[in-house]
């Protein structure tokens, strides 16, 4: 990848982090103003707490993006960038494009899935 396209794409990453983050904050804000709109009865006290875990752990998934997303630019700076944190073979552009913070090529990846490294 040349210096133009790295430039591009870590615009686009820190683009995507910021909104991960907006989302984030939206869904803790939103998670602390559950069962807050008046006297729940039992069922709603249920659903509230149940909306506020899947609200947390959409924030863990969240938090698990943006660590994804520091990790890439960590790889720009490094110099290796795009290139399978495995087998340090090049990642192919495509899965590149659909997602620009992978750290495998998918060979990689499913190994890596299946034994867990």
């Amino acid at each position: 990848m040349d210096e133009e396209q790295l430039q591009e794409i870590r615009k686009n990453l820190l683009k995507i982090r910021e909104e991960v983050l907006l989302e984030a904050e939206r869904a803790y804000a939103a998670s602390q103003s559950l069962g807050k709109d008046g006297v729940p009865d039992i069922g709603d006290m249920s659903s509230n707490s149940y909306n506020q875990e899947v609200l947390m752990n959409l924030s863990e998934t969240q938090r698990g993006r943006v660590r994804d997303i520091d990790a890439a630019l960590d790889r720009m700076d490094k110099g290796v960038y795009g290139l399978c944190a495995r087998c340090e073979e090049e990642i192919p552009s495509r899965r590149m494009e659909v997602r620009p913070f992978s750290r495998y090529c998918v060979d990689c990846k499913s190994e890596v899935e299946k034994f867990g490294e």
